[in-house]
């Protein structure tokens, strides 16, 4: 079951495709963030959505929202998918444990052994605002987020 509006998020601490440590906590009390889990690098739709997320950078930066995407790719598949797209916000790594912040936000499928399409909004407490879960091949609306994310600031 997916991580509630409501709940308190899980926090946790994954490399970007640089090997750097990112914790979810240490934007707690400086901005909200979008958390957009995503099955893999280099896939069809979910490179339409993080293209989307990058050619749309400004209305989140612009709002003060952190913009962070994980998969359960290695660093250095999304170290190379990054440079190639010009994505500018951070791309997590779930690789190993394999899936651990995946499986805690409710968003992993065992078979398959990869994320689904999760998007979570996180105010600057901690506290999930928008929680949405898409069916696999099923291609996200973003426009439910900016509403999200302008209900935040409201």
């Amino acid at each position: 079951m997916a991580v509630e509006v409501g709940s308190n998020a899980p926090d946790f601490t994954l490399n970007d495709y640089n090997k750097q440590p990112v914790t979810l906590s240490d934007f707690r009390g400086d901005k909200p963030v979008l958390l957009v889990f995503y099955p893999f690098a280099f896939s069809g739709i979910c490179q339409g959505e993080l293209c989307q997320l990058r050619d749309e950078f400004a209305d989140y930066d612009g709002k003060g929202v952190q913009v962070i995407g994980v998969s359960v790719d290695t660093p250095f598949s999304l170290k190379a998918w990054a440079e190639q797209q010009g994505y500018q916000f951070p791309l997590l790594s779930d690789f190993w444990p394999h899936g651990e912040v995946a499986k805690e936000y409710g968003v992993f499928n065992e078979k398959a052994g990869l994320a689904v399409r999760g998007t979570f909004l996180i105010d600057t407490d901690g506290v999930v605002r928008y929680a949405e879960v898409n069916e696999p091949g099923q291609a996200r609306d973003q426009q439910a987020w900016k509403k999200a994310i302008a209900d935040l600031a409201a």
